[in-house]
């Protein structure tokens, strides 16, 4: 077997959707909140503005607010930051949501599972070793022993065997890394 990589395969994690809030109900037993729609409320007191982001319980369907910005000045604001509040622009919803400094104010995290999808290259059944890319195109939270199970279809036991990686596969991470598949033992 020759020690150089004879192929370099990229994959991509995607968002499929917006991740659900860990976030208690004030009305019922539920703990996980969804931005429906995605709508912020923008409440003008004088010269000051307060921004909220509307997010919806996922049983009974109460709204509440997240705090996104609280007795800021008008002129504080970009104006096009401003003005996709008021339109309830959905980059910014999304951007507001993935924002960590907003989930810290607000305490809550978010649920991850059933939102993202694995976009991978098949692995050729020749020439080994492989090299494989993983790029996040958003910072989705995935333990890199459940992304390559999926996209290897393997075993942990089998990935143990036959992967290289320099950071831990139990770990969640949401940052781009890259392994190499040996050949299989046989």
């Amino acid at each position: 077997m020759s020690s150089h990589l004879h192929s370099v395969l990229p994959w991509v994690v995607r968002r499929t959707r917006l991740p659900l809030l860990a976030l208690r109900c004030v009305d019922c037993p539920s703990g996980r909140a969804t931005v429906g729609d995605g709508r912020f409320r923008v409440n003008a007191n004088g010269k000051l503005l307060d921004v909220w982001l509307l997010v919806n319980c996922v049983s009974c369907d109460r709204t509440g607010k997240l705090t996104v910005h609280d007795r800021v000045p008008v002129g504080a604001l970009p104006a096009d930051r401003l003005a996709g509040y008021t339109a309830n622009s959905p980059a910014l919803v999304a951007d507001t949501l993935l924002d960590p400094s907003i989930a810290r104010r607000n305490r809550f995290a978010l649920d991850w599972d059933g939102c993202w999808d694995l976009d991978a290259s098949p692995v050729p059944d020749d020439p080994w070793p492989v090299q494989v890319t993983v790029v996040f195109e958003d910072p989705v939270p995935v333990r890199p022993e459940r992304l390559l199970a999926r996209g290897l279809g393997l075993g942990r036991a089998e990935i143990a065997r036959r992967v290289k990686v320099e950071i831990p596969l139990n770990r969640r991470t949401r940052h781009d890394f890259s392994f190499v598949l040996v050949c299989p033992a046989g």
